[in-house]
């Protein structure tokens, strides 16, 4: 996948996690945009270690499927970050 697909992706998922995800999330445009892209190689990794019970770093596609589980590892990551700056405070 090309870096501008990324770029898009890690916006729309970013942006749907934290609207999903309860609280409030700083982070701005960059902070979303990281929080998508770690979303969907947590994602893509998860759905392909359940799909084929091989552990692989992939990424999700362009696509309405790639876009949800990226949105589902946004969600895993967002969990995540403020799990360890909760932690850290």
């Amino acid at each position: 996948m090309n870096i501008l697909a990324w770029i898009v992706l890690g916006l729309i998922a970013g942006a749907i996690a934290k609207m999903i995800y309860p609280g409030s999330q700083g982070g701005g445009l960059i902070g979303t945009l990281l929080l998508g892209v770690v979303g969907a190689f947590i994602g893509g990794t998860l759905f392909s270690l359940l799909q084929t019970g091989t552990f692989t770093l992939t990424a999700t596609s362009l696509s309405f499927g790639g876009i949800v589980v990226a949105i589902i590892g946004a969600l895993i990551a967002v969990f995540l970050y403020n799990l360890l700056t909760r932690r850290a405070a």
